[in-house]
Parts: C-alpha cells; sequence; structure tokens
C-alpha cells in the first residue's frame, strides 16, 4: 500500500477535529443544527488554514444519510465515504484558475437546475475563485442570488479583494485566520504521539514558526523532517533541513550585545556564517526573540510557555534592559529593511548588529559590560552621551576607543556632554565652570569697553541665581542691576548650565521654585507629566503635598507617583514621599500653566508686532492684504532647541 502523506492522512473530517478557527466552527455549527443555511459561502484566508476542508465537512453535513442535515455527520456513510473519498456526484469541485473562460462557466452553470443524482443537495466547491474572469462572474451572479433549493454554493479564495462586491454581497463570508504557533506545535505533538514517532519539542516549534500560520505547510515540513532524521524529528535536524539558525546561538548573539563584547559579537558573526546558509533571516530569527524578551519584561504572564526555553527567555529578559531590547527591535527592524541594499548579506548583519553596540536610548545609564575585555565597540562609553549624526531617533552615540574627543563647555573647559542627573550636579558643575572663567578670560585678547559695545545695544544684564524668598517663576528671570558690579561667583554663564544653577539653589525646598526643580529633573514620560501639571502645596520633613487636578487624574497612579519620588530623592539626597490631593484653590501655578501663559504672551507679542510691521501695513493699504489667523508664530528664543529656525 503506498504511504499517505500527513496532510491528506490527517485532514479534519468533522467539525470536532478541526485546529483553530472557531469563529467559522460555531457559526456554521449553529446553522446546521437551526436550520438556517445560506445558500452561498465564501471562505477567504492564506493557504493551508482550512477553507477546503470546511467546505467538505459543510457537504457532509448537508448530505449525510444517517444522521440527515446537523453539524454532526457519520462519517460512515455511503455519502461521507465517497465525499472523503472526493467521488461523490453531487459534489461538484472547480479549480477556477483552471476555468477562467466564460463558456466554460456557463457550461458548469447549466447543470444547476437539475435536481441532485444521489444526495440531498448539490453542491458547488468553487476553489481561487478570484480567478475567474469578469464575464464569468457576470455570469455566475443571478444564480448565484437565486439558486434552486437543492443547490448550495462554496466559494474559497486566498485574494477576496479580487472578488467582485456584487459576488461579496450575495455570500456569507468567513476569514480564516492564520494558525498561532502553539495550536500548530500542539497538534504535531498528537500526530506524532499517535504514528510513534519520537520528537524533541523545541524542533515542533521550529516546523511551527517555518509554517507561518499554515497547517497544510507545517505537515508537509514534518513528512520531510521525518524524512531527513530517518524516522525521528530532532532540533539539530531540523535546523539543518530548514537553514535556520539555533536558539542557542541567537541567546549567544543577544548576550553579546547585552555585554557590548564586541569581539565576542563578531566571533559569533563568524560561526553563525559557516554554519548557517542563508544569512538573510538571521534578523528575522533575532527580531523574533527581541519580541519574546519584551513580552516577558512588560507582560510576564503573556509568555508562551509552550516554548521549550521559556526559562532561559526569562533569565535574559533580566539581563536587558527593556530600553535596550527596544532599540535593538527598532536597529533590527531598519536593518531587515536595508539588508538587500548592502554588498553582501554578512556585512548587512554585521553593520546592523554592530550599530546595535554603537547606540543606546538617551539618558539610559553607561551599560555594565562596557569594561569587558575586548570590547572595542563600547570603549570609553562614558566620555559623551550626544547624539551621533545619523543615528536612530532618541538615541546617543558611545564613542568607539579612548581617543574619543570630550565635549567642551562655554567656558572652554573640558567635561562630559551628558547632562546632569541632579540638581546637586549642576550646581557643582556651574561652580567648577565659574571658577574657571576669569582665568579662561585673562588668556583673550582684550575686548572692547562694555561702554560702546559694536552693536550700539547696551549690555545684556547679569542673572542673579538666588531669587528672592516668594519670587514666582524661574530664577533666570530675576536680574540684577546692569550698574552693579557682578563678583567672580556670579558670571554669566551658558543658559543651561545657570537654569541648573538655580534650580539646584532651590533644591533643598522644591516648593519655593517648583518649575525650576521640575526643570532640573529632566522626566519623561508620563511620570514626567505628573510633575509638570502638579502645583506643590507643602513641604515637610521628606514629605511634599502636591495638588493635582481632575483632568489630570489619570497620572496619579502609583507607578508614576513612585518614579516622581525616585527621582525627586535622587536630587534632594534625602527619601521623599508625595501625597497627591485634588486640586484646591489656593495651588499655585503649575509648570504646565506657566509654559502656556509664556507661549500664549508670546504669540500675542508676535501678532502685535506683525500687525504694527511698516511692511505688513504697506502690504494692507496698497494691496488689500489681510493677516491670516492663526499663522503667526513667535520666533524660537535664543537658548531654546528651536532657536536656528
Amino acid at each position: 500500500m503506498s504511504y499517505e502523506v500527513l496532510a491528506r492522512k490527517w485532514r479534519p473530517r468533522s467539525f470536532p477535529e478541526l485546529v483553530g478557527q472557531d469563529h467559522v466552527r460555531r457559526a456554521l455549527v449553529n446553522a446546521l443544527d437551526n436550520d438556517r443555511m445560506h445558500h452561498a459561502y465564501l471562505f477567504t484566508g492564506t493557504r493551508g488554514v482550512g477553507k477546503t476542508t470546511i467546505a467538505r465537512i459543510l457537504a457532509k453535513s448537508l448530505n449525510c444519510e444517517t444522521n440527515g442535515v446537523s453539524s454532526e455527520p457519520c462519517g460512515t456513510c455511503s455519502a461521507c465515504t465517497e465525499i472523503d473519498e472526493g467521488r461523490f456526484v453531487d459534489l461538484i469541485e472547480v479549480d477556477a484558475a483552471s476555468r477562467t473562460k466564460v463558456d466554460e462557466t456557463r457550461e458548469l452553470l447549466d447543470n444547476v437546475p437539475y435536481a441532485p443524482s444521489r444526495g440531498r443537495y448539490k453542491v458547488y466547491l468553487i476553489d481561487e475563485v478570484h480567478m475567474f474572469s469578469n464575464h464569468s462572474f457576470n455570469a455566475l451572479l443571478k444564480t448565484l442570488e437565486e439558486p434552486p433549493p437543492h443547490v448550495r454554493f462554496l466559494l474559497a479564495t486566498t485574494d477576496p479583494q479580487k472578488v467582485p462586491v456584487t459576488v461579496l454581497s450575495r455570500c456569507l463570508q468567513f476569514n480564516l485566520r492564520l494558525m498561532p504557533v502553539a495550536a500548530i506545535t500542539d497538534h504535531l505533538e498528537r500526530i506524532l504521539a499517535a504514528e510513534g514517532v519520537e520528537f524533541e519539542t523545541a524542533a515542533l516549534g521550529q516546523i511551527a514558526r517555518s509554517a507561518s500560520g499554515s497547517m497544510r505547510d507545517a505537515l508537509s515540513l514534518l513528512d520531510q523532517a521525518i524524512a531527513f532524521g530517518e524516522g525521528t524529528v530532532r532540533t539539530a535536524d531540523v535546523e539543518g533541513m530548514l537553514g535556520t539558525l539555533s536558539r542557542e546561538r541567537l541567546f549567544s548573539l543577544v548576550e553579546a550585545l547585552a555585554d557590548a563584547d564586541s569581539a565576542r559579537l563578531m566571533t559569533e558573526i563568524d560561526e553563525l556564517a559557516r554554519a548557517a546558509s542563508d544569512l538573510e533571516p538571521v534578523l528575522a530569527d533575532l527580531l523574533a526573540l527581541l519580541h519574546q524578551l519584551a513580552i516577558a519584561q512588560t507582560v510576564p504572564d503573556a509568555v508562551d510557555e509552550s516554548v521549550a526555553d521559556v526559562e532561559r527567555v526569562r533569565e535574559l529578559a533580566a539581563r536587558v534592559s527593556p530600553e535596550d531590547v527596544q532599540l535593538y527591535y527598532q536597529i533590527g527592524t531598519l536593518g531587515r529593511r536595508e539588508l538587500p541594499w548592502a554588498p553582501d548579506p554578512r556585512s548587512g548583519l554585521e553593520m546592523t548588529l554592530l550599530r546595535m553596540l554603537a547606540f543606546r536610548p538617551a539618558g539610559s545609564g553607561d551599560s555594565g559590560g562596557s569594561d569587558s575585555p575586548g570590547n572595542a565597540a563600547a570603549g570609553g562609553a562614558a566620555a559623551g552621551g550626544g547624539r551621533a549624526p545619523g543615528g536612530p531617533s532618541g538615541t546617543t552615540a558611545r564613542p568607539t576607543g579612548s581617543d574619543a574627543a570630550p565635549s567642551t563647555s562655554p567656558a572652554g573647559q573640558s567635561g562630559s556632554a551628558t547632562p546632569p542627573r541632579s540638581a546637586r550636579e549642576a550646581m557643582a558643575r556651574a561652580r567648577e565652570q565659574t571658577a574657571a572663567e576669569p582665568a579662561a578670560a585673562a588668556a583673550k585678547p582684550e575686548a572692547a569697553p562694555e561702554s560702546a559695545p559694536a552693536s550700539g545695544m547696551e549690555p545684556e544684564p547679569i542673572p542673579d541665581p538666588t531669587p528672592a524668598p516668594g519670587t514666582e517663576g524661574n530664577a533666570n528671570e530675576s536680574h540684577a542691576s546692569a550698574a552693579e558690579p557682578a563678583p567672580a561667583e556670579q558670571t554669566r554663564t551658558a543658559p543651561s548650565v545657570a537654569s541648573s544653577a538655580a534650580v539646584a539653589d532651590a533644591s533643598e525646598d522644591p516648593v519655593r521654585d517648583w518649575e525650576g526643580t521640575v526643570r532640573g529633573l529632566e522626566l519623561r514620560g508620563l511620570a514626567g507629566e505628573l510633575a509638570a501639571n502638579s502645583a506643590p502645596l507643602e513641604w515637610s520633613d521628606g514629605r511634599l503635598r502636591l495638588a493635582l487636578s481632575a483632568e489630570h487624574a489619570h497620572l496619579g497612579s502609583e507607578r508614576y507617583r513612585q518614579r516622581l519620588e525616585e527621582a525627586l530623592g535622587e536630587s534632594l539626597g534625602e527619601r521623599v514621599r508625595i501625597e497627591l490631593v485634588d486640586d484646591t484653590a489656593e495651588r499655585g501655578e503649575t509648570p504646565a500653566e506657566a509654559e502656556r501663559r509664556r507661549v500664549d504672551t508670546r504669540h500675542a507679542e508676535a501678532e502685535e508686532a506683525i500687525q504694527g510691521d511698516p511692511v505688513v501695513q504697506a502690504f494692507q493699504e496698497h494691496f488689500g492684504a489681510e493677516v491670516e489667523q492663526g499663522s503667526v508664530r513667535p520666533a524660537a528664543d535664543p537658548g531654546s532647541a528651536d532657536g536656528n529656525h
């Protein structure tokens, strides 16, 4: 007896045997049991998900000689047996791809009015119906809309977009979904147990992932794996057969990235090039592992327990920071898109992985593995945090090697470009720079007297870093008299440094200058929104009461409050406990409200300046021009990020 392939031998023959597609099974079972069958059904979905299988089960349910029209055909009567064997005379299976001519369609429909020869219903199963020509669809329309009572149409297609809407409107449409990897793996395990074939679960997982949601493809690959492994299904055999990357090598790649060990990474790539026949799927497999790590970090309960190396996934997820995982995924996605433009697959893969070493999320700490031996790519990462040209958005470059040049402060002193992590650190930096300024100024050529500036404008006033008690707003906004001599400690520095120093002076009492304190924390995300949209009420013994309006009540969750507490504690050098209360009448202005007020003020001043501009007035007078409402934008502050625009 000839061998029957697994895809045919294990094809479901009843609704309970179906794997997946519960939404389709439930609708058809209820329609059969309640005598509410439609005359035309359209099953859509990719190859191997069960379109033809469901249609044949439905044909048996309509023509079963033992149980009649029901959702449970007996499977043993002559009608059920002949349908399973593909020789039932009243089941007319048509391949639309080979019958595209309108004459063939009309010939097929000429037999529709005649009663079935043996069964209860004459069932037309038209596969790949989207291949019909427009004339064939037009010939089918009338019959499809008003068929005789003894006829049922079952249409199947992998491309429903090519089916005319006139046909779609005459059918009940069911979209069959891709099979989940877990469902395919479980089904393969049951089949191999019944067949008496030894297997490894990890190998079945690889087959299920390679099937891309198609059960038929998975069964075909399983047949191939059994033959390749001489009657067994082993992980190593499946990897060799499919030419895929082993999970162990994937874990080694991610571990090298986590340790920032460039030498080990290049060794892994070299061994990978020798073992894998094709390097292009490597990035896809790496992205799949990074996706599993992200799930394990953010939603641990959603981790697929059926994966053989689930514990290894959890261990690696605890080792790599969530920010790095997200950045690796983004860089890997871009690298996969750019891979066809690389000189060869290996160089494209190497550049993508090295790019993962060269960048990190903005504001994140240095990797603990930067001091590992042989780490040339991450050496000197602490020397700078500026964004590298061409780097991914939101990332900062990690200098490679000890030759990375340190950044230079406005006073001419070398220092780190990394922004200060607390107000105290900003204060220390400001003092160092202001102390060094007199020496730097003495080394420069003698400048023109301030009494006669070349531009004809008055000298800029010197800011006082210590605001008076009860003064509203940022300390940068208070100015000393230009006529008063400024001591060396008050020498004007760069705006960002002066702002940080002012915040540091207020750090002992965050309530005194809440806006400056919030700016110095440099919090991002929803925790930063909580700080910006709250107003301080009371500060006492490490306890801070903040007023939060009902409009922003969603920001007051425990998670964001704790992040704000940690940031304040780091800035003040003591433990901070925050109490959030409902918005009160006595609260002051929140940082967000202050910023909106300043923006509105600048916008009003800009509109007033435009209306008073002589050129604009001349256009209005001579040409009847009008200033379009809402088109006026204030110029950016010189010290802002948009100052160059």
